[in-house]
């Protein structure tokens, strides 16, 4: 078992399994906590215990020792069995250095999740690390490895990807149990075809039959199944093999191989030939396969495959016979992988390595993996760009000895370092080459030595402490007029003139009271002539908001809103008599202008600076953004002491009233036309996407905004994805009383759904069955992708489109018929796709609160 490793997660001590494999305590390792657990016909025991982790910011790694140039199997398990009797299935991520390996779901508590993983080693040690806690905590159960010998899983693209394993199945098994160590060498585990998993075989044809053999199998090298595995198979009796599997991860890109090896006597007349069949890849069915022509003889593999094919989630495939064959088609094994794309990491990877090994024994250097990926280290803090960088150290009060680790001066993207309460002597270094920085705290250490001209260098300078230190010297000429600078305590540091440092203060202060006294200027010139004041109108902060919106409006030449008076809203809602909806954000009222136009307008409720910055917020935003299917944002009032938002009145409600809300009235929106509603909302208009700090609608918020504070284009990904399951569904976003306490919003309920080839269990059941199944599949999955929980993960609004309108082919060409019989019954209750308002959702969620017809 040379270059294996069975690691107990939470295990108290070493032991050896009924298979003879070692298992080693992880007792040592310093975090997390243990907890035992007992599961019902679970007796192995390193199933008793588990290792869990605080649900916090933070990534708990483990780093192991492997050999360079390498190739491993890692394989991670998870029993959840209820450690930590809180009734609420974990959900986080795991991650293999810096690279997004898995988000680990458990569904249920007495079941084993478990991931594998093949990766070429490229350094002496590796790290796996849990983080990003969705619901409850963090744990494991057991981490292995598997060493290979040779070129075994060798690929041409393993220097960029790794193999994440997600199918592999021993065919015409003789029981449930799955074939391992010792009977393969690598202890790979291959799954018998018995075990009826919701996420591993269906549609098994007719007339297939188990098959097996005790005669000695030539599998001519140990890479491929062992003989074990090849010793049985299934044949197609009636001339076809048919499955439709659930591959875990895709669709992708994939590494697939099926495994054959002909078990039967076939009579001098006989022949076994038969071809792969893959709807949608007509050039993968053209090879015939003879079992024992290919593999020259009788017992021995034949093993033909692909290193490199696209696969959808749902692998739908056939084994046929030719015409010219007696025998129907056998298979043994089949193997496929995903290529996981490796990420390159930080840029600061190795420099804060370097200054790490000198506090190796330090509580704060052990968290280990990629100081900023997926998660960034406690104590650092990362910009957001694909390979980031370093810009925020902080090691206050962290028990620092020695010298300021030169290795600092080369993170070059740094803007605030913090290295203050610490012990550490010598000199301040020269960070000329960090020009980015703009805060540095080194108060209350030993430094000796003078204040370096060098800081001179650093342009965005702006805050530098350097108090209760024992240096020396003059300070540096001009950097106390760029710099708020503090050196009171160091008693041998002085300062040539001071009193430029003085006037520097006192003109900063003139130019802020100056800014205030202009601000609050506009202000009053922004109040209605003529009209009564109220007392609450003179205080500063109920003018901030105006004053915001304005300012923020400037920036975006060309686009204002049209500030409407609070006469003019009162005279169009008839003093808000009709009310037509309600929510968080406030109350809604129908109104109608002078001019004719019909207009919704939102009140809001809360008086509170939250409230007053939503509102900001929304303004602003709402001002910038046009598209044809959201609700027309028209203006703003603020005056007697309440704000409010106004939109265009939409006679025929919203998307979701129409899904799932008071205008669905028994009707349903047909599968085609949600289609083309999609269609239709994925044409985003100019720029698709507003970086700025919002608050978005609950349920359709990119959850990596939490992280960055940062949309981007994949957070519009994300929040169509959200749609799309909407669509198929019927259900709103977030429902507990739908989805249940576990899941609480639609994606979580639909991957459950989706990822075990349950689709079925989605399907709004208004459409009453009129729709394609591949239709539905095709959408299922891009709707998986786009709520991906990081953005690179999912794809472009163009790949969206692209299969969004294959979908509407699919539709269209196999079920005309229903679909006109259904336009029919659309036309006639009255509504039109036009006027459903799109999907006003999807943009709703970058915007600070929902359009007033959703609410």
């Amino acid at each position: 078992m040379k270059g294996f490793l069975s690691l107990d997660c939470g295990g108290p001590a070493n032991f050896t399994d009924a298979l003879g494999l070692s298992w080693t305590s992880d007792v040592n390792f310093i975090y997390g906590e243990v907890a035992n657990i007992s599961v019902a016909n679970e007796t192995r025991k390193q199933y008793t215990t588990v290792r869990h982790f605080p649900a916090d910011s933070r990534k708990y790694c483990y780093r192991l020792d492997v050999t360079s140039r390498t190739r491993y199997l890692l394989r991670a398990t998870f029993l959840y069995g209820d450690f930590d009797s809180n009734n609420v299935y974990p959900k986080f991520d795991i991650s293999v250095g810096p690279t997004h390996w898995s988000t680990i779901v458990i569904s249920d508590a007495n079941t084993i999740e478990s991931i594998e993983l093949i990766f070429l080693a490229s350094s002496s040690s590796i790290s796996v690390c849990l983080s990003n806690a969705t619901t409850g905590k963090p744990f494991i159960s057991t981490l292995e490895f598997r060493q290979f010998n040779g070129s075994v899983y060798f690929t041409a693209f393993e220097n960029q990807f790794y193999l994440s394993v997600s199918a592999r199945i021993n065919f015409g098994a003789d029981s449930v149990d799955p074939v391992r160590y010792p009977d393969d060498p690598y202890d790979r585990i291959w799954e018998s075809d018995s075990v009826k998993k919701a996420n591993y075989l269906v549609d098994v044809a007719a007339g297939t039959k188990k098959v097996s053999t005790d005669m000695p199998i030539n599998v001519n090298i140990d890479e491929r199944p062992p003989e074990k595995v090849m010793q049985t198979a299934v044949v197609g009796m009636n001339g076809s093999l048919t499955y439709r599997l659930n591959l875990d991860g895709f669709p992708g890109f994939g590494w697939a191989f099926t495994y054959f090896a002909e078990i039967e006597d076939l009579d001098p007349t006989e022949s076994r030939k038969f071809r792969l069949v893959l709807p949608g890849n007509p050039d993968m069915s053209k090879a015939v396969v003879n079992i024992e022509e290919n593999a020259q003889g009788k017992y021995r593999l034949y093993e033909p495959g692909y290193t490199n094919l696209s696969l959808p989630f749902v692998l739908n495939f056939r084994f046929g016979k030719t015409s010219d064959s007696s025998r129907g088609p056998l298979l043994n094994a089949m193997e496929i992988n995903k290529y996981l794309e490796k990420n390159d990491g930080s840029l600061d990877g190795d420099v804060i390595s370097g200054v790490i090994l000198l506090y190796s024994t330090a509580d704060w250097a052990q968290e280990g993996g990629d100081p900023c990926l997926p998660v960034p280290w406690s104590w650092v803090q990362c910009n957001s760009d694909a390979r980031p960088q370093i810009i925020k150290l902080s090691l206050s009060s962290k028990n620092l000895s020695g010298t300021v680790p030169s290795g600092l001066t080369k993170l070059t993207g740094l803007v605030e370092l913090w290295l203050d309460g610490n012990s550490l002597t010598g000199p301040i270094p020269d960070f000329t080459g960090c020009t980015a920085l703009k805060i540095i705290h080194l108060e209350n250490n030993q430094l000796t030595g003078e204040l370096p001209f060098s800081l001179l260098n650093l342009p965005n300078l702006r805050e530098l402490y350097v108090q209760n230190n024992m240096l020396s010297g003059s300070i540096p000429s001009g950097i106390n007029r760029k710099v708020t600078l503090n050196y009171s305590g160091n008693i041998n540091l002085h300062e040539g003139a001071r009193r430029g440092r003085h006037m520097g203060i006192i003109i900063g202060l003139s130019v802020g009271a100056a800014v205030l006294l202009i601000t609050t200027i506009v202000s009053c010139l922004l109040m209605p002539k003529g009209k009564k004041r109220h007392p609450e109108q003179e205080q500063l902060p109920d003018s901030l908001p105006v004053q915001t919106v304005i300012s923020t409006l400037n920036d975006a030449p060309g686009e204002a809103a049209h500030c409407f008076t609070s006469l003019e809203i009162e005279d169009a809602t008839k003093k808000f008599e009709k009310k037509i909806g309600s929510g968080g954000f406030g109350v809604v009222y129908y109104g109608k202008m002078k001019d004719g136009r019909e207009i919704a307008v939102k009140v809001l409720t809360s008086n509170s600076y939250q409230g007053k910055r939503e509102f900001s917020n929304e303004v602003s935003l709402l001002s910038r953004i046009h598209h044809r299917n959201l609700v027309q944002f028209l203006g703003f009032c603020q005056e007697d002491g309440k704000s409010m938002l106004v939109y265009e009145f939409m006679h025929n409600g919203t998307l979701k009233e129409h899904l799932y809300g008071p205008l669905k009235r028994g009707r349903s929106i047909n599968w085609i036309r949600r289609l083309e509603i999609a269609e239709d909302a994925a044409k985003v208009d100019g720029a698709s996407h507003v970086s700025t700090v919002v608050r978005g609608t609950v349920g359709y918020l990119d959850p990596e905004y939490y992280f960055s504070q940062q949309l981007t284009d994949k957070s519009d990904v994300y929040s169509f994805g959200v749609v799309l399951l909407e669509l198929m569904s019927g259900q709103e976003a977030i429902s507990i009383e739908s989805f249940g306490i576990n899941c609480r919003n639609i994606v979580q309920w639909a991957k459950l759904h989706i990822e075990r080839g349950d689709i079925q269990g989605i399907i709004d059941p208004s459409l009453c069955g009129e729709y394609d199944i591949q239709s539905m599949w095709k959408v299922g999955e891009k709707a998986l992708m786009c709520v991906q929980p990081h953005g690179h993960m999912r794809p472009s609004m163009s790949e969206l489109l692209k299969d969004i309108r294959d979908a509407i082919l699919i539709e269209r060409e196999v079920t005309p018929a229903r679909e006109a019989v259904s336009d029919e019954m659309y036309r006639n209750s009255g509504h039109s796709s036009a006027n459903l308002g799109g999907t006003e959702n999807y943009r709703a969620l970058q915007e600070s609160t929902a359009r007033p017809a959703a609410r």
